[in-house]
């Protein structure tokens, strides 16, 4: 049986924006490495999904599905923005080191949060460095939606306070 106080859901589905032209400026070199790091929070989010689903029971499995499938398609639409500015997108790492082993629920929960909350930072970092409205319109809808997912892990974990003063900052 679900029981609701467990799993963070979402209040319906996560817009992501996956409109980039097919060719564009460059991006600024500082902006290009913001992007590149946010797209390895990204990938490594994705593999996070993927590792928490062993360790969390059934009723978290909407929510587990939903935030995969969110920074999957924001992977790929930064990926296309990147090869569409000119330059190669990084690629993923084959595997990543959890700051702590995860070994039950609890540990998965927190490394969730922590994924989540590493691509609020990521993408605040790249608020920082552009100017460029295609980037920040994409940057702001990443570190919203980081946001709320992290919040809605963080209530399911028991975890106070819920939600940051302000998200994105490490």
């Amino acid at each position: 049986m679900t029981q609701p106080t467990q799993d963070p859901g979402t209040q319906g589905t996560e817009v992501v924006s996956t409109s980039v032209p097919p060719t564009r400026p460059p991006l600024a070199q500082d902006t290009a490495g913001a992007v590149q790091a946010a797209l390895g929070a990204e990938h490594a989010a994705v593999w996070v999904y993927g590792l928490v689903s062993a360790f969390l029971p059934a009723s978290f499995d909407k929510a587990i599905g939903e935030g995969a499938q969110a920074h999957r398609s924001r992977r790929d639409t930064t990926e296309r923005l990147i090869g569409a500015s000119g330059a190669t997108p990084a690629p993923a790492e084959p595997a990543y080191l959890p700051p702590k082993p995860v070994t039950n629920q609890a540990s998965a929960l927190e490394l969730v949060v922590g994924a989540e909350q590493d691509c609020t930072v990521a993408w605040r970092a790249v608020l920082e460095r552009t100017d460029d409205a295609d980037v920040r319109t994409n940057a702001v809808a990443a570190l919203t939606e980081s946001a709320v997912r992290a919040t809605r892990w963080r209530k399911a974990a028991g975890i106070t306070p819920i939600t940051p003063a302000l998200p994105g900052q490490p």
